[in-house]
């Protein structure tokens, strides 16, 4: 009975060591096959790009990794890998990203052929709405026909008007003071500060206050500020790729937006109810706009708008706000001449006023202190859209077909010295001449670089079909919070030079690096 034992144990170990080296030999061989797979894929990889191109393909950049393409280099640094092969290869060229052919089109050509393309031709939907529209919402912006955006952003554009502008001026400013006088960064006669955090925040509680309403502003402390960083991490890189992904941050995002239209919807409601006068804020505004064919805009879409003009409108604000503080840090004179403006043009009895409106038309250092770090600093490197049917690239044999992705940069032609002399000098004083319009031109500024077309390389707010609406609010909001920062602080560099941090384009929004803490001194 013990020999019948030993040889059953016998046995059972010969079967697990025979199970376990048949296991690892199998294990063995995938690792060689993959290996083999992996090998193959990169050898044709290469042979493929060796191999002579049709003249209608654009030339294109080289990629070593199959798939992942020059996904790395483009995300890490997105301005330098721009300059580096259009000087190899001219304003045209292709780069692999992600296992999609990406286009570019440089100069100005390159945004007037994009920018001013027909909807027929490329499409911006098929591009973005698959990264807005679970952070927007649906029936707004890329999530409807193209003829419906056109009519929702007329009806923005119809809030933002004159009397809605000087109306948002001292709410601005008021926001600005009283964030002042609460933030703990701020206590005492000198001490130093986040920049992008303390931006961040003053932007949006500004933009609140003046577009979203008296009920929004109040719920960005509490509520809304939960919501609004569960909402924002929809824009994670990540979601370029995976939007739909039944990921945690994305769960977050869906409840976040659901529960901010709820809330929405019930403001709505409220003012509805009460029948009180109405206000200058975008909430009444589209509460009294009708499509063309009649219909009132939905209470859903109204929500599902101002999440839109609270998310979209915060980013690039925020960061355009940071990146002058950050310069005026390096440059207290220009800091000085600043606040001299103020005193020469609007002081009053010895004293400063509090803004108005009519205020910024005095003050055109500060206006062109704006312009100037919209062209150096601009928040969206890239502008995509998806080729919809073959398009010849004119003056060249290059025909960009239906597999490509067409990008252009606006941020290449406004960093070009072909347009703006030693173009990487953040230099205000080289828009002196100009008006607010552009209209005038100077030894610095020439005047194709000033236009309004979409051939111009000074497009901080898009082109064409796509212009960004909030282009007069952004201009207003952050000419108001630099005027009341400015009459409050001097700021300077932690070190007391003259450099600025570098740029950090890992997020989707270009901004300085973090954390950029500044120094700062009281009046």
């Amino acid at each position: 009975m013990y020999s019948t034992a030993s040889k059953g144990f016998k046995k059972a170990i010969e079967f697990a060591l025979w199970y376990s080296s048949s296991i690892m030999e199998g294990f063995v061989k995938y690792v060689q096959w993959s290996a083999s797979a992996f090998v193959l894929l990169f050898v044709v990889n290469i042979i493929r790009q060796l191999l002579p191109r049709s003249k209608s393909e654009p030339p294109a950049v080289f990629h070593w990794i199959p798939f992942i393409g020059n996904a790395i280099e483009y995300g890490m640094a997105p301005y330098s890998f721009f300059t580096k092969n259009r000087e190899k290869f001219g304003d045209v060229f292709t780069f692999k990203m992600l296992g999609k052919n990406i286009t570019c089109y440089f100069g100005i050509d390159g945004n007037e052929f994009i920018l001013n393309a027909k909807h027929s031709d490329l499409s911006a939907e098929e591009i973005y709405s698959p990264l807005t529209t679970p952070v927007f919402g649906s029936d707004v912006v890329y999530d409807c026909p193209n003829s419906k955006l056109m009519e929702q952003k007329r009806f923005v554009k119809f809030g933002l008007t004159q009397k809605a502008l000087e109306d948002h001026v001292p709410r601005i400013e008021r926001e600005v003071v009283d964030y002042v006088a609460s933030a703990p960064q701020f206590r005492g006669q000198v001490g130093t500060f986040d920049v992008s955090q303390t931006c961040s925040q003053i932007t949006i509680f500004t933009a609140g206050r003046a577009l979203q309403g008296d009920e929004v502003r109040d719920k960005l402390t509490t509520e809304f500020a939960s919501l609004y960083h569960d909402l924002d991490m929809g824009f994670s890189p990540i979601n370029f790729m995976l939007p739909w992904a039944p990921l945690p941050h994305n769960r977050k995002r869906d409840a976040a937006r659901n529960r901010m239209r709820d809330i929405y919807v019930d403001i709505i409601n409220k003012r509805r109810k009460s029948g009180g006068e109405e206000g200058f804020d975008m909430i009444w505004n589209l509460m009294n706009c009708t499509y063309k064919d009649g219909t009132p805009v939905p209470d859903h879409e109204i929500a599902h708008m101002m999440i839109t003009l609270l998310m979209a409108g915060q980013h690039t604000s925020s960061s355009a706000s940071t990146w002058i503080i950050c310069h005026l840090a390096s440059c207290p004179d220009i800091t000085e001449e600043l606040y001299q403006e103020q005193v020469q043009n609007l002081a009053g009895g010895g004293r400063l006023e509090p803004l108005q409106y009519r205020d910024l038309e005095k003050l055109p250092l500060l206006r062109n202190v704006v312009k100037e770090t919209l062209r150096v600093h601009s928040s969206i490197h890239s502008v995509l859209r998806k080729v919809k049917k073959p398009m010849p690239v004119p003056g060249t044999d290059f025909i960009i077909d239906t597999s490509k992705t067409l990008l252009c940069s606006p941020l290449v032609t406004a960093l070009s010295d072909e347009f703006f002399p030693n173009t990487h000098e953040w230099n205000p004083h080289r828009w002196d001449s100009t008006k607010a319009g552009g209209e005038e031109e100077d030894d610095d500024v020439n005047e194709v670089a000033i236009s309004k077309g979409t051939r111009s390389p000074y497009l901080p707010f898009g082109a064409g079909r796509h212009r960004c609406i909030g282009e007069k609010f952004a201009y207003l909001n952050l000419s108001v919070i630099v005027a009341t920062l400015v009459r409050e602080f001097k700021f300077f560099t932690m070190d007391g030079s003259r450099t600025v941090p570098e740029t950090d384009y890992t997020s989707l929004f270009s901004r300085p690096v973090q954390p950029s803490e500044l120094r700062w001194e009281r009046r």
